[in-house]
């Protein structure tokens, strides 16, 4: 990737090369493209920044990815421990939102879904039709997401850029509206 790259770079050498927290911050600019098909004509759009759906403070173990595969591991060994987690989530342009929100009450009737501390929603890509006012309907209709933090609109996922973020690492998590934080404690 020749263009629109550096926050993406940025946020791996920190979590990889750098010691102590990680202050995550939102991208300038976000697109949702195949990039590599041609770098030139790219077009990234300015980011409004995280939405805030629910506000709180958390911490807690870093898990999560694509929602729809994390969700594959339920009722085998490798599912990891919900308990204390801070849950990143993200899904690609095939979801539509109700996909998205039947995927999210299948994790949610997880029985160790009870010790999660705050929920992270990446970036849904344009063709998913995700809103922030349909995200925010299908999080306010689950009651078991009514004590947790969580913002939306995070840059990971399947846009650029992506922050990286270290899966068992732990995270802070302060989601007030007009100032949520994210920080990597631990990596």
């Amino acid at each position: 990737m020749r263009k629109h790259f550096e926050y993406t770079l940025a946020g791996l050498r920190a979590c990889l090369m750098a010691a102590g927290p990680i202050e995550v911050e939102p991208a300038p600019a976000w697109a949702d493209d195949a990039w590599f098909a041609d770098q030139d004509a790219r077009r990234p759009q300015d980011n409004a920044g995280w939405w805030v759906l629910q506000e709180g403070d958390a911490q807690g173990t870093i898990v999560g990815g694509n929602l729809c595969t994390l969700n594959l591991l339920q009722g085998t060994r490798f599912m990891p421990s919900l308990d204390g987690a801070v849950v990143f989530a993200e899904d690609d342009d095939q979801v539509r939102p109700w996909v998205f929100d039947r995927d999210l009450v299948s994790l949610i009737q997880q029985e160790a879904f009870s010790g999660v501390r705050a929920l992270l929603i990446g970036r849904f890509q344009r063709a998913t039709g995700m809103t922030r006012e349909l995200l925010s309907q299908i999080v306010a209709t689950k009651p078991e997401l009514a004590r947790l933090p969580v913002i939306a609109n995070l840059d990971f996922g399947h846009t650029t850029p992506c922050f990286t973020f270290p899966v068992g690492g732990t995270a802070e998590i302060r989601a007030r509206h007009g100032a949520p934080a994210v920080t990597i404690t631990g990596h």
